[in-house]
């Protein structure tokens, strides 16, 4: 028997496994040194980090940082290009390249599990000025165990974020 599904619809099988994408509760990134989603189920192969609107008080470059158990912040091989210049990171998956106080930032991250905790990141990040300067990255990182929590956050870890929101959808 085959069963049809259109996609506006998931399906719960196998005592929680859901297929279909499932939104995470949007957050204010209004305050904080970092915005962190949590419980991300374990049947998850890809997840899509969105950020409107998101700037900061500092110069610090934004990052992804994603965990099992808690929040891993080394072995990152992460790159990001934007205007004139490539930046890398082996704290994050890097966001942003260019980075000014003023600025918002909208775009998004794709992190997606190739296998055995290897998960790969792309990025396109846009910053709110005249000039709308891009940021293309992407990067890899192998975690110890099944990755349950992503982290947006910047590179030095104390600039606080002061406009915006941020939202996962996970697959």
């Amino acid at each position: 028997m085959a069963t049809t599904i259109d996609g506006s619809n998931s399906v719960t099988i196998n005592s929680g496994s859901v297929l279909g994408i499932t939104s995470g509760t949007a957050q204010a990134s209004t305050s904080g040194t970092s915005i962190d989603f949590t419980s991300i189920p374990s049947w998850v192969k890809r997840i899509t980090v969105m950020i409107s609107g998101v700037s900061s008080n500092g110069t610090s470059n934004f990052q992804v940082q994603i965990g099992a158990g808690s929040v891993d912040a080394t072995s990152y091989t992460s790159v990001t290009s934007a205007g004139a210049g490539a930046y890398t990171s082996s704290t994050g998956f890097l966001l942003t390249g260019v980075i000014s106080a003023a600025l918002s930032r909208n775009g998004h991250c794709v992190l997606t599990l190739v296998g055995s905790n290897v998960w790969v990141a792309s990025s396109v990040i846009a910053n709110s000025d005249t000039t709308y300067t891009t940021s293309i990255g992407a990067g890899t990182k192998t975690l110890s165990g099944t990755l349950d929590r992503v982290r947006i956050t910047t590179v030095n870890g104390t600039d606080t974020f002061d406009a915006g929101s941020i939202n996962i959808l996970y697959e």
